[in-house]
């Protein structure tokens, strides 16, 4: 198949729920993006042949998110859009649908990425309490009225939180936290190596913000211009991390918010497409998608999704980390991304069939992870990509893995070079 330019990107800041980028809801988010990247490049945007944007926690008041992110950052009516849904696979999940397409004749130029705003998340009412509320609207005489409104329950209105909801597999039950827990127990991943590891994802973010503002266009909220990433701590040592709680497994566990992602708000834009696409806009592309697998893998070990889906990537292309100058490997939890770095040294012993790779700690995140940056995650997958690239371009290097765990027990692994 012919290989995916990655022609333009640009991203919004990440910035953590309920702070900088509350008041703006994911289709805001995704706008914000779409505009600067379309003002950027200065294309004509009724060249696209298609709009695809990732999104999890889809607005009800936005259905196909895609399409009113497109119309509202002025793509033409007639360009048409769809959004994609991977959990927090689906910014890449637009990236790798472009490519489909275009193999398949679809179209040449695509405009993708991906949104959340996790802040806009819903409280939900339960089932019964929906149930009485159209009880009442039907209710027309005042005995009814009050027969109705005397139905309810006080548990009717204890709101279920969606993100809680969203954050906890439906087939085993177990919120993403307590799949980091089985990780760390299993491959005795202490509290003190998660504390470093997250302590060092902010101190390779802020040695590292010139370039992460480089890959950032400023979003105006609020009157005022937010222009960089608001996670990312200077006050994030081991031993201050130590201080905190364990939040899911209080007793015995390890994992807390420091050693965690951030839940945040943000969107990305990739500007994609063939390579004769790419000459004829005179562009000079940031690189190419050359491989790229998803893999399926034990829900209640869904951080070990990337080792399953490098293995696949493997057998698909023959690229293995090996080939890759550095490696872009989401951080959902610090005891996740050490359970992954473990498994790709001893895979035998952990009954994969993959060859041992020790990937030296410079080459992974660079700039810092989702434990610094946070982890909205609908676009964190084509951030990933972005970040990449965006290091490929300033150390000359040729070729980077890009890899995530997805909940519900999946991975993706995409494979990036210069063109």
């Amino acid at each position: 198949m012919n290989p995916l330019y990655i022609i333009a990107a640009v991203r919004t800041p990440f910035c953590k729920m309920g702070t900088d980028l509350a008041g703006l809801t994911a289709d805001d988010l995704g706008r914000e993006a779409c505009s600067a990247l379309l003002t950027r490049t200065g294309i004509d945007p009724g060249e696209l042949s298609e709009v695809i944007f990732g999104c999890v926690a889809q607005p009800v008041e936005a259905a196909n998110i895609a399409r009113v992110i497109a119309l509202r950052s002025g793509v033409p009516e007639h360009v048409p859009a769809v959004t994609v849904h991977r959990n927090c696979g689906s910014g890449m999940e637009a990236v790798t649908s472009a490519h489909q397409r275009m193999n398949a004749g679809q179209g040449d130029l695509f405009l993708v990425g991906g949104a959340e705003s996790m802040t806009h998340i819903p409280l939900l009412f339960p089932h019964e309490a929906a149930l009485h509320f159209s009880e009442l609207n039907r209710a027309k005489s005042s005995g009814q009225k009050l027969s109705a409104a005397a139905s309810f329950n006080l548990s009717d209105f204890k709101p279920r939180i969606g993100l809680e909801l969203g954050l906890t597999d439906p087939f085993s039950g177990l919120i993403m936290g307590d799949t980091a827990e089985i990780l760390s127990r299993e491959f005795d991943i202490t509290r003190e190596a998660q504390d470093h590891f997250a302590a060092d994802s902010h101190a390779k973010a802020l040695a590292h913000r010139n370039q992460l503002d480089s890959e950032i266009s400023p979003v105006f909220a609020n009157g005022n211009a937010v222009t960089q990433d608001n996670g990312v701590r200077t006050d994030s040592t081991p031993e201050k991390l130590a201080t905190l709680r364990p939040i899911f497994d209080r007793i015995t566990g390890t994992v807390t918010a420091g050693n965690s992602s951030q839940l945040t708000d943000g969107a990305v834009a990739l500007l994609v497409g063939s390579e004769v696409a790419a000459n004829r806009l005179g562009i000079e592309p940031l690189g190419l998608l050359s491989a790229y697998a998803y893999s399926g893998c034990d829900p209640t070990r869904m951080g070990l999704g990337p080792v399953h889906a490098i293995a696949k990537a493997k057998q698909l292309s023959g690229l293995t980390p090996d080939d890759a100058d550095l490696v872009e490997l989401n951080e959902a939890f610090a005891a996740q991304a050490l359970a992954v770095l473990a498994s790709l040294r001893a895979p035998k012993t952990h009954q994969l069939d993959l060859p041992a790779y020790d990937i030296s700690a410079e080459k992974i995140n660079p700039r810092g992870g989702a434990i610094a940056l946070g982890h909205p995650v609908g676009a964190t997958g084509a951030r990933l990509v972005l970040t990449a690239l965006d290091q490929l371009r300033e150390t000359g290097g040729k070729r980077a893995l890009a890899t995530l765990c997805i909940g519900g027990g999946q991975g993706a692994a995409l494979y990036l070079e210069k063109p």
